[in-house]
């Protein structure tokens, strides 16, 4: 592949879809495996790809369904959920077709709430470390001659349980005679799942006319382990556990290259990101708050030499926590059950790359 297209391609894949989440739904900060987060893969054989993106989001708009229940911020009874995550990935080209990726993801989390602590004072919980890893390989459905004009990309990969599934925290006014107990903290902040996924993933471009790109990217993960025993104490006996949910998201969108000002892009598109109310592949017991985010993702990315920079920050305009399993089990005529979650209003996620290259990179052009 020429590498007059490696200039502006690392702008379109995903260096904005890590988050993978934006609140209480417990979506895990990570894309599929098949990309380099914010490069693309477009390598040459031999070469390698070195990124670090660091996403922030504040979580505090409560949902249900996609009612937003605007008095819990009125009320000062609000949740909130402070994430920052870093991920540092790496990837070779073992060809200009077949690549591999490798994923280490670092994060820390506050949560601040009333109903964890005796619902009287509001108080903190924190959660920091080491993240689910992943790794995992992709292959280019097109040879170099007939990608002239684009080009799809199909991976897979494995998530690994590296991720503390049990990180435990302070919560105050919920013992005997209103003491404080040592309790795992809510799902939304855990570190992991406790369950190895399989990730399914494709991305893809195309250039047109006006110094457009059309881009795409998704993935789906898999995660066949039921429940992963970490306690809740939650008052229905059937989300007493913490469940190992599925997880998905996809992003399209256009970029547009500025041929005046070398290296620079602008981007605008939509993404959607989600957990199921059932897994497709084991069981779905247990607690967990699905739901699903619908953002418009704006973004810019910036390439000098074989360094690139991104910002995206999609802004959520649709926000849906959907019924889950002990919802609808739980529910009467008279009295539905439909659970609640916090979500955030926008994602920051900024990226920097540096593409190992056998030589140096010339000019680009879509013309």
């Amino acid at each position: 592949m020429k590498l007059k297209f490696l200039l502006i391609i690392p702008a379109l894949m995903w260096s904005g879809l890590e988050s993978y989440g934006q609140g209480c739904v417990a979506i895990r900060q990570f894309s599929g495996v098949g990309n380099a987060i914010g490069q693309g893969n477009l390598l040459e054989k031999g070469e390698w790809n070195f990124n670090t993106n660091y996403r922030y989001f504040k979580s505090f708009r409560h949902f249900r369904g996609t009612h937003q229940e605007r008095e819990r911020v009125a009320n000062n009874t609000e949740v909130i959920n402070w994430s920052h995550a870093i991920d540092f990935n790496i990837s070779y080209a073992f060809s200009q077709r077949v690549y591999g990726v490798v994923t280490i993801p670092i994060a820390y989390n506050e949560r601040s709430s009333l109903y964890e602590h005796g619902r009287t004072e509001r108080h903190m919980t924190y959660s920091g470390g080491l993240a689910d890893m992943r790794i995992g390989a992709g292959y280019w459905l097109l040879g170099e001659e007939k990608s002239k004009s684009g080009n799809v990309a199909v991976g897979a990969g494995i998530k690994l349980p590296t991720g503390d599934y049990n990180a435990l925290g302070t919560f105050y006014n919920v013992g005997p005679n209103g003491s404080r107990e040592t309790r795992p903290v809510d799902q939304s902040i855990q570190l992991g799942d406790g369950g190895v996924g399989l990730i399914l993933d494709s991305q893809g471009y195309r250039f047109l006319q006006g110094n457009f790109i059309w881009y795409y990217d998704g993935f789906y993960m898999l995660n066949p382990r039921n429940t992963n025993g970490t306690q809740t104490f939650r008052s229905r006996q059937s989300e007493a556990i913490m469940s190992v949910p599925d997880q998905y998201a996809f992003r399209t969108g256009f970029l547009k290259t500025i041929p005046k000002i070398h290296g620079l892009g602008f981007s605008l598109g939509g993404r959607i990101e989600g957990i199921p109310v059932r897994d497709l592949i084991g069981g779905s017991d247990g607690f967990r708050r699905p739901g699903y985010i619908l953002s418009v993702e704006p973004g810019a990315s910036y390439m000098r030499g074989n360094f690139t920079t991104t910002l995206n920050m999609p802004i959520a305009i649709l926000r849906n926590r959907t019924r889950s399993l002990t919802d609808i089990a739980d529910s009467t005529p008279d009295n539905p059950r439909h659970g609640d979650a916090a979500f955030a209003d926008y994602l920051v996620n900024v990226g920097l790359a540096y593409r190992l290259t056998k030589k140096q990179p010339t000019p680009f052009n879509i013309n």
